[in-house]
């Protein structure tokens, strides 16, 4: 039987050259090996504030970004969470069985509640139970993180290992996968910290849907180190920073990249690496405004249906282990 991957993103706006190639680049090179199962997780959305419309609108748009990056809706499950309820019911059935000292470990809910310290609700506490029952209601073997994951990933297994030594076996124990090298794609603005759609300028990331004049200013005001060398080092981390990204959109080696622009200046480089970043996201664009909302609907539809019949049955099973 085919191994299956899951993985997913919140639609709180901007999909940016970080969430790309830290998820969706790798997504597309899994879905010939795994079947995939992925998922628009506007449950996880709600831990922060929203506006109704806003909040629609992202939805249909990063379904949209799905199909247009390269997932195949024939061979992958794509659907909205919120649209299959056994994620929230099966979430509560794995809080109850979630020890508070678990949750209190993980840095990301320290982290938001301290970007978000008006609103520090339950749900950033709990979210890391919803996740769980993302990944777990469909055996999942796999599950394609960033860094910043890997821990709640723990947690799933933690939590898929209690179950089954409480009630027997049950859940699949899934393993974490994380892409090392574009795991490090750091904001424009600071390259000491990751690129965030959550980051206060806009000037930290590039958005897949920027428009050419927009990307080639994000990159001119890109900061740099010290020097004018266009080296790769942990030293430099500004232009390497840039560099990985030159390396991700054009395909070229880290090594080519800096001999081509071997006694040439940081601004020659960048100009360079703007072109390479319009000539890599203009199909993608091209690809996102052609999709039509009836297409669109049909796709989450039928994914919403196949989602649920894994979901069913797989809480179903969970229902009779514990005497629901």
């Amino acid at each position: 039987m085919q191994k299956k991957i899951f993985s997913a993103m919140q639609p709180t706006g901007i999909i940016h050259l970080g969430n790309y190639f830290g998820a969706m680049n790798n997504w597309l090179s899994l879905q010939k090996e795994y079947a995939g199962i992925f998922s628009i997780v506007d449950l996880h959305a709600l831990t922060i504030p929203q506006k109704p419309e806003e909040l629609r609108t992202n939805i249909r748009n990063l379904a949209k970004l799905y199909l247009a990056a390269g997932l195949d809706p024939q061979k992958n499950i794509i659907f909205r969470q919120s649209q299959v309820h056994e994620h929230a019911e099966l979430a509560w059935i794995l809080t109850c069985i979630t020890p508070i000292s678990e949750l209190e470990r993980m840095t990301q809910y320290k982290d938001k509640a301290k970007q978000h310290k008006e609103n520090i609700n339950a749900g950033l506490f709990t979210y890391p139970c919803l996740m769980a029952a993302d990944i777990l209601l469909y055996d999942t073997n796999i599950v394609p993180v960033g860094e910043d994951q890997k821990q709640h990933v723990e947690l799933a297994r933690t939590i898929a290992n209690k179950f089954n030594n409480l009630y027997g076996e049950t859940f699949v124990v899934p393993e974490a996968m994380i892409n090392k090298e574009t795991a490090r794609l750091r904001g424009l603005d600071n390259p000491e910290k990751k690129m965030s759609k959550s980051a206060p300028s806009e000037y930290n990331f590039i958005s897949l849907m920027n428009k050419p004049d927009l990307i080639r200013k994000k990159i001119q005001k890109a900061v740099t180190d010290s020097g004018t060398e266009i080296k790769f080092s942990p030293e430099r981390p500004a232009i390497s920073n840039l560099l990985m990204i030159y390396h991700l959109v054009s395909g070229n080696s880290i090594k080519e990249i800096e001999g081509e622009f071997e006694n040439k200046g940081y601004g020659d480089f960048k100009k360079e690496l703007a072109e390479r970043i319009i000539e890599f996201l203009t199909p993608l664009q091209e690809r996102f405004e052609a999709i039509d909302d009836n297409e669109l609907d049909q796709v989450l539809e039928n994914g919403k249906q196949r989602a649920e019949t894994l979901a069913k049955k797989k809480l179903k099973e969970v229902k009779d282990k514990i005497g629901l």
